[in-house]
């Protein structure tokens, strides 16, 4: 089990994990080791994730999931598989955590009295600069 939130906890079965070859630097061992972590996680489907969190978590990932609706994260920060492991998990639990938090409303609210009226007077004197552009007649 995963804690995400007092509310929101994780089966470990419900999380995919496989082991590919990290890019980058490294020599040797980048060649013969698959220390990074490929974590998929099928939002639509899991059972333990409210289903707005799952709409905003979806919308929040962006690109990262696909049609289906299975969120993939890749982690290969560490040389180290174990660590790239508990760095997957933590994005994941970061990502569920900014999609549990509900967006507040916008209360619609009217422009106070004092800013009316500095906009309604700045409005006056830029029209009076305007007005004294122009040609100048002869007879004046």
């Amino acid at each position: 089990m995963i804690v995400v939130t007092p509310e929101i906890t994780l089966d470990e079965d419900e999380l995919i994990e496989t082991f590919i070859r990290a890019s980058g630097p490294g020599g040797q061992n980048v060649n013969k080791v698959s220390s990074a972590v490929q974590l998929r996680f099928d939002v639509r489907r899991s059972r333990n994730l409210p289903d707005m969190v799952a709409v905003r978590l979806m919308k929040l990932a962006g690109s990262r999931v696909t049609q289906d609706g299975v969120l993939i994260l890749t982690a290969q920060r560490f040389r180290e598989q174990e660590r790239n492991r508990a760095d997957a998990r933590a994005r994941l639990t970061a990502l569920i955590v900014a999609a549990a938090v509900a967006p507040i409303k916008r209360r619609a609210s009217k422009p106070t009295a004092g800013s009316q009226e500095r906009r309604l007077s700045g409005k006056t004197v830029r029209a009076k600069v305007k007005a004294t552009r122009g040609r100048i007649n002869a007879d004046d």
